[in-house]
């Protein structure tokens, strides 16, 4: 299996060659040159695996070569092993149609765990195959970052550095990170949004005086390999509701688009999905775009729900590629107008292509804490605001009863107690394995938001190739 920039310019690379690479040096998104896909008999035949064999089923044909299905079975048992419940993403009912796909039971309490336990382990795997060293570059607006970091904490040959807008996170995603005292971690506070530290963190792929010195990589779900162990619990929660005789719909809180984007490379895959439901805050470029083609970047307003406090989403670029007829060349230039205006219309053929599985939805604050009184009181479901956001956007959705609706839960209510607190008048507890988070140390620098300052840093601190 090759890999494409949806940019056009740089070279393809192989699965090993993508993961450890992260962003394209054309500053495109990976994506494969062709979508593997599976027979409804050979999607049936799925049926009842467990996840970390289920997982090695759907990433096979991804990882084509650079990995033995054995050593790949081996890692997903490692990297799934470390999760609270053994059926790692279990689906909870709410009602005669809607469902709860609790992505939540990872170390770090939130979806990202998923992905980023193995993509750890897939790092240490194919750096052990060279003299190299890693630098983890990237900037979260809450999950991302404590996921990563616990994902390669320790981890030979690689240094993690971690930007988050300052003040924009809740305390226990912002301890989750900076109580991680790993000698080959570090996490930065930066004046700004999300938007801004995720800027950086690109601009640093592109700078010659960095990448010349430093070998950087990516864990945001701009790194294929994130977004492909993705795809697997779309299958899991389909198989598990009938598919591939049943068609299934999901709702995804969204900011980023890369946990959605999963979704859409399930059905590409083949599996029979009804709808992806686009669940955004009132940062809503994604909503007016799949709505009437506007993605244009307006001023971040701060939520209840901080991970999708994003005006830019970086993944979106993978479907405008494959939605307007895979054209690197025409995408480049129409990323590049963006990049200068922030604003751009998308063409015909990216808003049909996207409306044929996709479309959208936008909860303001009353209409997450009407979710989340919701769940708690006809269903005895505690949920945080993110997923309330996609249990909104799920239940206005109008999709046939007869179709099982599958919401994401992309956090433990716990990672947001007050908002939480104000919604229902209870306020959720860790689980008892992060329950002395509040106790432990923290570590963390604030630098201004300016990227020479970043890179200053990262440069003092991180460890040159060769």
């Amino acid at each position: 299996m090759l890999y494409v920039s949806t940019r056009g310019s740089a070279p393809a690379l192989d699965f090993e060659g993508v993961t450890l690479a992260g962003l394209a040096s054309d500053g495109g998104l990976y994506v494969p040159a062709e979508w593997p896909g599976f027979t409804p008999d050979e999607i049936a035949a799925m049926k009842g695996l467990p996840y970390a064999e289920l997982a090695v089923k759907i990433m096979a044909p991804f990882v084509g070569d650079s990995l033995s299905e054995d050593k790949l079975l081996g890692l997903c048992r490692e990297a799934y092993g470390t999760f609270a419940h053994d059926a790692v993403t279990p689906l909870v009912q709410f009602d005669e149609q809607h469902w709860l796909l609790e992505l939540f039971h990872g170390p770090t309490l939130a979806f990202k765990d998923v992905a980023l336990q193995l993509l750890g382990r897939l790092f240490e795997t194919f750096l052990g195959r060279h003299d190299d060293h890693l630098t983890i570059v990237g900037a979260t607006s809450g999950d991302t970052g404590s996921a990563a970091i616990d994902a390669v904490a320790g981890r030979e040959k690689v240094d993690i550095f971690m930007l988050h807008p300052k003040g924009r996170v809740s305390d226990v995603q912002r301890r989750q990170m900076t109580t991680v005292l790993a000698p080959n971690v570090y996490n930065i506070a930066i004046d700004g949004s999300f938007d801004d530290a995720q800027a950086m963190v690109k601009r640093m792929f592109g700078d010659t005086a960095m990448t010349g010195r430093f070998h950087i990589s990516a864990v945001n779900s701009i790194n294929w390999a994130r977004l492909m162990a993705q795809v697997v619990y779309y299958f899991a929660a389909a198989l598990q509701l009938g598919a591939p005789q049943r068609k299934v719909a999901f709702s995804v809180p969204t900011g980023n688009f890369g946990d959605v984007f999963a979704g859409y490379v399930a059905a590409k895959m083949g599996l029979p999905i009804e709808r992806l439901i686009v669940a955004t805050n009132v940062n809503d470029i994604l909503h007016r775009a799949l709505g009437d083609g506007d993605y244009s970047a307006g001023t971040v307003t701060p939520t209840a729900a901080p991970s999708m406090d994003i005006q830019v989403s970086s993944n979106f670029e993978r479907l405008l590629f494959d939605c307007g007829g895979r054209d690197g060349a025409a995408l480049a230039e129409q990323m590049r107008g963006f990049e200068a205006s922030k604003a751009m219309r998308l063409t015909n053929a990216q808003r049909e292509g996207a409306a044929a599985l996709f479309t959208s939805a936008r909860a303001d604050a009353d209409d997450m804490a009407q979710a989340m009184r919701w769940a708690h009181e006809h269903c005895g479901e505690t949920i945080d605001p993110h997923t309330a956001i996609g249990l909104h956007a799920a239940r206005a959705a109008g999709i046939d009863p007869a179709i099982p609706v599958v919401t994401l839960a992309t956090a433990h209510p716990a990672k947001f107690p007050d908002a939480v607190e104000r919604a229902i008048g209870s306020r959720p507890s860790l689980p008892a394995r992060v329950g002395d988070l509040f106790e432990r140390e923290e570590r963390y620098v604030e630098l201004p938001g300016d990227y020479d300052a970043i890179a200053a840093y990262v440069a003092e601190h991180a460890t040159p190739n060769g």
